[in-house]
């Protein structure tokens, strides 16, 4: 290289420091996914300790999206995106997800118990004019006070977690164009999904830490993660404001945001067509991880380890977290080894620690520590799927097979699973496997998905395009939390103890998205290969 190269050689073309903005946005998101779920493995003791239901906890689940999708607040922070650019978006989501967490923690505390705030939450916000009539309150008369109050935390959450979804996939498209753009894409959402998995382990540890139960701690390790993510948001700004002064590119547009932009991407098919696989996908997953240590509780007969053994104790919980870090680093690292030994080495030693953490989650009793297994082949198989659409393309078809994958796993949960209720090791089995390929499954949609959009819109309104696919996205994300909650309620009539529920309708209406994704996937092939939008082509020519 001549010095003339190295002058005008910028931080994106050094693939160190592009991989290094990845993980800064990527570590965000991360954080972000632990707090979305933080209180989902712990939804018996919301119920034991703060009064929730299922209809409580659906609706508050669910009120994490309400902003976004009935006050639009999505799409301004999709033209916030477009007009204010990449950086100041990231940081100002942060922020946004740190004021709202912080009130969803307060609702849950002692504190807010019997003062004069709960008072006032009991007596107000139990009829909304206008969404009330729709049927779409984020609130109702008889929810608990601090269910009310977590909700309106929660929605501020949300508003800065859906913003910072998009300014990643933004920054992402910044950064890697023209480059390994679905590995990157797929490379961030299997970080912030190892978040999940995160969450089941460490959320149940926190709340039973100690000699007492306390919610309240869980929701406060949360908080502590998104200041952190905050802080990685503001040292990306600084990378990214520098790679702007290397390119001369302008962070702020000049051209006036125009409502003919969002008519653009509206009359694309493919827009279309792309933004409904994404909310029946994400529909049958997102919701379905806020209830899912719960139906493994009702489906498997966990028995009470002795409080004095080894599985009792609080240190198994970071030992079986190491060990989940191992499968994930080990998996993920073996794709990129070009030398046979060490990438099957890394590749049984992966295996190896994923068979001693199921070990490890079956001698513990604990359906947290099941389900925290959603992740891990994931993270072992989403380079691969990145690096063949980034070389190969067929993303269009992998939407189809993930549609496939999503429809076998939730009827396997529904008919198959509960049929080994009193069969601990066979019951143990079915969930891990299940589990293991649901999670794959969804490694499919942001290898093949996310990558295909800038292929449908232009450059100038990605950030408009990507939050409009996340505001109907959204739309799933708020009403089926609330639906499954509903339907539990109604079909297991009388029944308080939060371990004895029967989920075979929640799980059979999930499955029914996964057919409607399917049906949706094949006719995106068809219009695919009739128009040639390019999805079944590489990112990489």
């Amino acid at each position: 290289m001549t010095t003339t190269d190295k002058i005008h050689q910028t931080l994106r073309d050094s693939a160190g420091m592009r991989w290094t903005a990845l993980l800064l946005l990527a570590l965000g998101m991360f954080f972000a996914y632990i707090f979305m779920d933080i209180l989902s493995p712990i939804k018996d003791l919301m119920q034991e300790t703060r009064g929730w239901d299922s209809t409580a906890f659906g609706t508050m689940q669910g009120s994490e999206v309400f902003l976004n999708v009935f006050v639009f607040f999505l799409i301004f922070a999709g033209i916030i995106l477009d007009k204010m650019g990449v950086r100041f978006t990231a940081v100002l989501s942060g922020a946004v997800m740190l004021i709202g967490a912080i009130i969803k923690w307060y609702a849950v505390t002692e504190s807010f118990m019997g003062s004069g705030l709960e008072t006032w939450f009991t007596n107000n916000l139990n009829y909304i004019p206008i969404f009330d009539e729709l049927g779409v309150s984020p609130f109702y008369e008889g929810m608990p006070a601090s269910a009310k109050f977590a909700a309106c935390g929660f929605m501020i959450f949300g508003c800065g977690c859906e913003m910072a979804g998009i300014t990643v996939s933004r920054g992402i498209v910044k950064w890697f164009k023209g480059r390994e753009m679905a590995l990157a894409m797929g490379s961030e959402m299997a970080l912030a999904r190892l978040g999940v998995a995160t969450c089941m382990i460490f959320s149940p540890f926190f709340a039973k830490l100690g000699d007492s139960i306390s919610v309240s701690r869980s929701v406060a390790f949360g908080v502590v993660l998104l200041a952190i993510g905050l802080i990685m948001f503001i040292v990306y700004f600084f990378m990214d404001k520098k790679l702007d002064a290397q390119t001369g590119e302008a962070e702020e547009k000049d051209d006036p945001f125009k409502i003919s932009d969002l008519g653009q991407i509206l009359t694309s098919t493919g827009f279309w067509l792309v933004s409904l696989l994404c909310v029946l996908y994400y529909s049958a997953i997102f919701p379905f991880q806020k209830y899912a240590v719960n139906m493994l509780q009702c489906n498997l007969d966990f028995t009470e380890v002795d409080p004095n053994s080894f599985w009792a104790k609080n240190s198994v919980t970071i030992v079986q977290y190491v060990i989940m870090l191992v499968v994930a680093i080990a998996s993920f690292s073996s794709n990129f080894m070009k030398d046979k030994v060490k990438k099957y080495s890394l590749l049984a030693l992966a295996i190896v620690a994923l068979v001693v953490y199921c070990y490890m989650g079956y001698m513990r009793q604990s359906a947290e520590s099941v389900f925290a297994v959603f992740p891990l082949l994931a993270m072992g198989i989403t380079p691969i799927l990145g690096s063949y659409v980034d070389h190969k393309g067929k993303a269009a078809s992998m939407l189809v097979l993930g549609s496939l994958l999503l429809i076998a796993c939730h009827l396997t949960f529904a008919f198959i699973l509960p049929g080994f209720k009193g069969n601990m090791v066979g019951g143990i089995i079915v969930a891990y496997l299940t589990i293991l390929v649901l999670g794959a499954s969804f490694s499919l949609v942001p290898a093949s998905l996310w990558p295909s959009v800038p292929k449908l819109v232009d450059a100038k309104i990605i950030g408009s395009a990507y939050a409009l696919i996340f505001w109907i996205q959204n739309i799933g994300l708020w009403l089926f939390p609330l639906l499954i909650g509903k339907v539990l309620d109604n079909t297991n009539p009388g029944v308080t103890d939060p371990t004895q529920f029967d989920y075979t309708w929640p799980l059979v209406m999930l499955a029914g998205l996964g057919v409607a994704a399917l049906v949706l996937g094949l006719v995106l092939k068809a219009v695919d290969k009739k128009k040639g939008l390019g999805l079944e082509e590489p990112n990489i020519k």
